[in-house]
């Protein structure tokens, strides 16, 4: 902030001095209280202060108000500090860009106008022509970050699907008591739709224990739920596994970003 608003209440005494100054003699503590939202009290301790500092001047602390030459002086010296303040935020604004990343799929040079397109969840950048375009703020290799502004259009990306496979607990068995088969299925064959898995989330001991046995990867871990239903909104299918009363979180959290989902219940 402001230099000559640091001090507590600087803006308080400005603005009653700015109002003072309009010379208006039927201004009580009322009106002021009321333009600049606080209390009656508060206008007094303030017009108060203001007297003592003697930028105001009044007979036993009432109205009418007269602001001095020291209080003119005061008032002028913090508007114009307010106006550089107020000036060089909105030039600072003027020049503000909103910045995006993504991986350049081949060289890329400063001001280049570049096609966006979304690749299992990761948003990539070429130029080639996409419905969505960016502008390239610095020179990037193949393979690498690129920074991105004044991005237009609309990235081309459908929602992905959840397939939510519900494993026994501990109690009930725990991976003894899965079917194994029908989970290696579900994971070679794909989504409900007949798309492929993209990644895997395990939610649960028993869950990374079945994924473990057989061989297949695990890609989200923790917070399984959310990172779930954020992969899925940027494209990608996901296979679930979860552990009893864990489904509940799944298909909720599903459910909040309307993302379809299919469950199986996993037991033998």
């Amino acid at each position: 902030m402001m230099k000559a608003f640091k001090k507590r209440g600087a803006l308080t005494h400005f603005q009653i001095l700015s109002e003072i100054s309009k010379q208006d003699p039927h201004l009580k503590q009322k009106d002021l209280a009321e333009k600049l939202g606080i209390t009656v009290q508060a206008v007094s301790e303030n017009i108060k202060t203001l007297i003592e500092l003697g930028y105001i001047t009044s007979k036993d602390g009432r109205s009418p108000y007269k602001i001095t030459q020291s209080g003119i002086e005061k008032v002028k010296k913090d508007a114009i500090s307010l106006r550089k303040y107020s000036d060089s935020v909105l030039e600072t604004m003027n020049h503000y860009k909103t910045i995006w990343p993504a991986i350049a799929t081949e060289n890329l040079k400063k001001e280049d106008i570049v096609g966006l397109f979304m690749e299992d969840g990761v948003l990539y950048a070429h130029k080639k022509e996409e419905n969505a375009t960016g502008v390239v703020l610095d020179d990037a290799e193949a393979g690498m970050d690129v920074a991105l502004t004044n991005l237009t259009g609309i990235i081309d990306m459908s929602v992905g699907e959840v397939t939510v496979i519900n494993v026994p607990t501990i109690k009930d068995g725990g991976s003894k008591s899965c079917d194994l088969t029908l989970i290696k299925n579900v994971y070679d064959n794909g989504t409900h739709s007949g798309d492929k898995i993209d990644k895997i989330a395990v939610a649960g001991t028993v869950s990374r224990a079945v994924v473990k046995k057989l061989g297949m990867p695990i890609d989200i871990e923790y917070a399984a739920p959310q990172a779930t239903a954020n992969a899925a909104r940027k494209g990608l299918n996901i296979l679930a596994i979860c552990v009893g009363d864990m489904s509940k979180a799944f298909t909720r959290e599903l459910e909040n970003q309307k993302i379809k989902y299919n469950i199986i219940d996993g037991g033998k």
